[in-house]
């Protein structure tokens, strides 16, 4: 009897109270729920993984219930924001600590609210840490460049949105998850339907125009590798270089886009005469295919012979897709 007075009693109290107090009555029962809850376990992620964006590093974790989770210092840092926050200001009391500044209330969006509260858990080196949702950060960075807009905010913070703009950029060409699941290594523990998005990203509807992509770099170090004449006003390469730039590029530059393209020449029989990077997409794929390319043929400089470059790629640039098959024959490195 008395508990169902108690609960009476708070709703009528609830009810008395403005947004605004609801709102910090809610926030300190999540503070309370912080400094009581255990620290959740890290299933995925390192300190020398981190997500690297432009020449920012930001520490990333995906936590025992799923929850993709960047470190409060890493985030406020790329946000060019000191690593620790400080208290309650006047007058900001009902928000999260990480959205406070009376510049940005206009702009801030009620539902990410909830996504600003600290998350707690076991951080690598034994302490218990503070993480955000990933989600976070680019709902925060459209608040800094909302305001920045509106010309809202004060000569201090306009650093910040300039940060802000950097990141959002950089978030622009795959979804944070992704990134987070990429630094991590959790991307080998997802469900395969996860991966629909990176696919959407690489793959093209439609043919596009056909451009040089490949320089000829890469077919210099890869004869050399081989141990066979490389002719640089020749187009044409031996037949079997196809199979080896499957294996070297294809196979490795995101999760699913060898197999996916292949299908899609499957289904398509017009799209089996056209070269596999034209079924890349040019915002994304293109430009990673590009970087990928860069990337092999460094790696083949570095070595004298091709089966030391393999095994050197393959922990640069592992196999993505652990269903590939086997190769159908021996490859002894030499030749074709």
């Amino acid at each position: 009897m008395s508990e169902m007075k108690g609960s009476a009693g708070g709703k009528a109290l609830a009810s008395k109270l403005s947004p605004e107090q609801r709102s910090a009555s809610a926030r300190r029962a999540a503070e309370a729920r912080w400094n009581s809850e255990p620290p959740k376990e890290i299933i995925a992620g390192s300190p020398d993984r981190p997500i690297r964006i432009g020449d920012q590093a930001i520490e990333c974790y995906v936590l025992s219930d799923g929850t993709r989770v960047l470190t409060q210092g890493s985030l406020l840092t790329a946000l060019g924001r000191s690593p620790r926050l400080a208290g309650n200001k006047d007058g900001d009391a009902e928000l999260p600590p990480i959205l406070q500044g009376k510049a940005l209330r206009p702009f801030i969006p009620d539902e990410i609210i909830s996504d600003a509260m600290p998350i707690p858990f076991k951080h690598p080196s034994g302490f218990k840490a503070s993480g955000y949702r990933a989600e976070l950060l680019p709902k925060l960075c459209n608040v800094y460049l909302s305001a920045n807009d509106a010309k809202a905010l004060p000569p201090n913070q306009v650093a910040t949105a300039r940060a802000a703009e950097v990141l959002v950029r950089g978030l622009s060409i795959v979804g944070i998850t992704a990134l987070v699941d990429e630094a991590t290594g959790y991307q080998e523990q997802r469900a395969k339907d996860a991966l629909a998005t990176i696919l959407e990203a690489y793959v093209a509807e439609e043919l596009q125009p056909w451009v040089k992509t490949f320089d000829p770099q890469f077919y210099k170090q890869m004869c050399r590798l081989r141990g066979i004449p490389f002719d640089p006003s020749s187009v044409k390469k031996p037949q079997y270089f196809g199979n080896l730039t499957n294996n070297i590029v294809y196979r490795r530059i995101a999760p699913g886009v060898f197999e996916e393209i292949k299908a899609e020449r499957e289904r398509d029989a017009k799209k089996k005469r056209a070269r596999m990077h034209q079924q890349l997409t040019q915002d994304v794929g293109h430009p990673k295919l590009r970087e990928h390319i860069a990337s092999v043929t460094t790696v083949m400089r570095l070595n004298e012979d091709w089966n030391s470059f393999i095994a050197m790629l393959d922990k640069v640039h592992p196999i993505i897709d652990p269903n590939m098959p086997p190769p159908l024959f021996e490859d002894d490195g030499i030749g074709l």
